[in-house]
């Protein structure tokens, strides 16, 4: 039976209270997905968000309940949702998008942020899995049958790899191909270089600054790649890329996160053959400067991807079903509920091969 109350972490804003509550059971709604966590993963910056530091994210203008993906199992379902059942289990994603069919429908991260246009459609659907329960959108809930064989906290890195996935796809990845993974040392970078394995490409670089992280990398089993420790010497740089991707690649993946200065960006792209294609997922506080000349000669694309197309998460997924995604590199780190505070700690500090998850079944002395 579905209790009438559960436990949930409420956020009065970003930079006000977080606070653990007993709040009502949501109720279903046409369309919508109840599902009882297994669990919560944490992203890195939570504790940055939590505290009021991301003044560029657009959040609930109430309080809601934080947290973005996660693993559970299927409670109860409105009406309008035909092919999930009661006891599935199920993938909940943050991404979603207004089911309006108009060219640029509003797009939110539910729990988290609103983009341009959703702030209708975040106040609709504002809370997110930092619970014992959550109601989700069908679109943002995906069934993961057939994976019986991994644990939640196993399976929950697939959301890890979902986001690298989207810019992969966008960037039309192919087998046999070369590709370099910029920001390979982070969190979206490693999965990104699992993901190019797992997809056939023939050669991975795998570069970033910080040798450490990449050692991991190339210690988890991952073949095909190639490590290249960038100097921020653009010259330099360039050199090594083409020099380990064996005179040039097919796709370059710039995952750098909040990136100073531009040079590791261009490095990916001049790092491309001709008819390359430079995917950006990742962030940058300065112009990158692209050169014209250079990318007309070079017939080279830049593509910019937001997230992952709803069907990514199937496509994902029989990636794993099928033994050509091997989720045993990541590490979870595995926190009960009640212990948010120190979990966003160390999910802020966590190495590039580790994920942080909540479980709100265990007991505070589950670690």
């Amino acid at each position: 039976m579905i209790p009438t109350l559960m436990k949930a972490w409420r956020l009065q804003r970003p930079g006000g209270a977080l606070t653990l509550k007993d709040v009502p059971v949501p109720e279903l709604r046409p369309g919508s997905v109840l599902v009882r966590i297994d669990v919560s993963t944490l992203m890195s910056y939570l504790k940055a968000y939590v505290d009021g530091k991301l003044p560029f994210y657009n959040p609930p203008k109430d309080e809601f309940t934080i947290g973005t993906n996660g693993v559970g199992t299927v409670e109860a379902i409105g009406r309008d949702v035909w092919h999930v059942k009661p006891g599935d289990r199920v993938l909940l994603s943050s991404h979603f998008v207004a089911r309006d069919n108009v060219d640029d429908p509003a797009q939110i991260l539910i729990g988290l942020t609103a983009g341009a246009g959703g702030d209708a459609v975040l106040k609709d659907w504002p809370d997110g899995t930092l619970a014992e329960y959550a109601l989700a959108p069908i679109e943002a809930v995906t069934p993961a049958a057939g994976l019986e064989h991994l644990d939640a906290p196993q399976l929950a890195a697939v959301s890890r790899c979902i986001i690298p996935f989207g810019g992969l796809l966008r960037g039309r990845l192919a087998a046999g191909e070369t590709l370099v993974v910029t920001g390979a040392t982070g969190a979206y970078g490693a999965a990104a270089v699992l993901l190019g394995a797992a997809m056939g490409a023939a050669r991975i670089v795998a570069a970033g600054r910080n040798q450490a992280a990449l050692d991991a990398i190339v210690k988890a089993g991952v073949s095909r790649v190639v490590p290249v420790v960038l100097t921020g010497d653009f010259e330099a740089d360039v050199a090594a890329l083409r020099n380990a991707s064996g005179g040039g690649a097919h796709m370059a993946f710039d995952m750098v996160g909040n990136a100073a200065d531009p040079n590791a960006t261009l490095a990916a792209l001049h790092s491309l053959k001709r008819g390359g294609r430079l995917v950006l997922m990742g962030s940058m506080t300065t112009p990158l400067p692209v050169p014209y000349t250079m990318m007309m000669l070079n017939s080279w694309e830049i593509l910019g991807q937001f997230m992952y197309p709803a069907s990514a998460y199937r496509r994902l997924l029989e990636l794993v079903r099928s033994g050509l995604l091997n989720l045993s590199p990541f590490q979870p780190q595995l926190y009960p509920l009640a212990d948010l505070p120190q979990a966003m700690e160390a999910a802020a500090n966590s190495g590039n091969l580790e994920y942080v998850v909540m479980q709100p079944g265990k007991a505070r002395d589950a670690r």
